[in-house]
């Protein structure tokens, strides 16, 4: 039996993280054939592809509830827990919302002892702490590849509801952490991934999004999700489709991660890039001068990954200013509606 000094969790598995997500293309196959269910105090569904539901309970007072869970990326337990549990946490940050109970979704394989299993645990209630919300129980299997989420809501005001379909034409659009999560994640998993790389990426995937949240939640945001596994081309369209817009994304104010761009010209891409290329190759147009490591970037899945905010232009640059970190930045702005849902320039 494998115990936490010898275990290597990312030996166990073929795809990690958000990059594990069935493929956009057949998901959408698939759910958008299911019938519809409607209800009066259903007020966010799966229809418009947001981040999590959101149901009236009573008066003006509703729930946001989100589920996310996926193999490892990293090694270590503790680390993987906390990476899931911010993960999992984002989607009600992105929903403009403050995560307050949770339940842990673990498949834990028979093979490990069982301290990999409390670490993973303890990692993922560091972050639900942190977020301010408890945790209170959940549901484990076994399972030969190692997997851990969780199920999450947040009690909040109807009126202060982040969507994915508000963006307005005008709008500049914010990104609050840097890409390239999958590819380095794939660099480690083949051994090539820098120190420098790996630590920034951890950085960022245990980061939760409630500092992007909290710096925009008095502002007025008129559109919002999180960029995890489908990339920011895919996350992107959906925020145009939903919103009947187009978005302009200017690369080169794009934050990146060390060594992304270089490890992508090596070729080391997760499965999920290829899978989002061909979900967006519709939807997104990159200029012809754009190169491939800048396309492929733009596919990344990542995990964990920063929220886009769409705001007015002093507001957006009010956000800048408040987080303060050279990782978040005003990336495009939002047009009329074109033939392509997204632009990279």
């Amino acid at each position: 039996m494998k115990t936490k000094s010898d275990v290597k969790l990312t030996s166990m598995v073929k795809t990690s993280g958000c990059a594990a997500k069935l493929p956009p293309e057949a998901l959408h196959s698939v759910i958008d054939k299911l019938p519809l269910h409607t209800s009066d105090r259903l007020i966010e569904g799966f229809e418009s592809a947001d981040d999590a539901l959101v149901y009236r309970v009573k008066d003006d007072i509703v729930s946001v509830q989100t589920v996310d869970f996926f193999p490892p990326m990293v090694d270590d337990p503790f680390i993987f827990g906390q990476v899931a549990a911010a993960n999992a946490l984002s989607d009600v940050y992105a929903m403009g919302g403050e995560p307050n109970v949770a339940m842990n979704l673990l498949c834990f394989p028979s093979c490990l002892d069982l301290s990999v299993m409390e670490d993973i645990l303890l990692g993922g209630l560091k972050k639900i702490e942190e977020a301010g919300a408890v945790v209170a129980g959940g549901h484990t299997i076994s399972d030969p590849t190692p997997k851990y989420g969780l199920c999450v809501t947040g009690f909040m005001r109807e009126d202060e509801v982040w969507s994915n379909k508000g963006a307005k034409v005008g709008d500049s659009i914010v990104l609050t952490k840097a890409l390239g999560v999958g590819i380095i994640n794939t660099a480690l998993k083949g051994g090539e991934a820098s120190p420098e790389s790996v630590e920034a990426a951890v950085d960022s995937m245990t980061r939760l999004n409630k500092e992007g949240r909290d710096a925009a939640r008095d502002l007025g945001v008129h559109a919002a999700t999180d960029v995890t596994g489908f990339s920011i081309a895919g996350h992107s369209s959906e925020v145009a489709n939903a919103s009947g817009v187009t978005i302009e994304i200017d690369t080169s104010k794009l934050p990146i991660l060390p060594n992304a761009l270089e490890y992508t010209r090596f070729g080391l891409l997760p499965e999920g890039m290829y899978h989002n290329l061909d979900y967006v190759a519709d939807k997104v147009d990159f200029d012809s001068s754009l190169s491939q490591e800048m396309k492929d970037l733009c596919c990344d899945p990542e995990t964990s990954g920063g929220l886009m905010l769409f705001l007015n232009q002093e507001d957006a640059e009010e956000v800048v200013r408040r987080i303060g970190k050279p990782y978040c930045r005003i990336i495009g702005k939002v047009i009329e509606r074109k033939e392509k849902a997204v632009y990279f320039k």
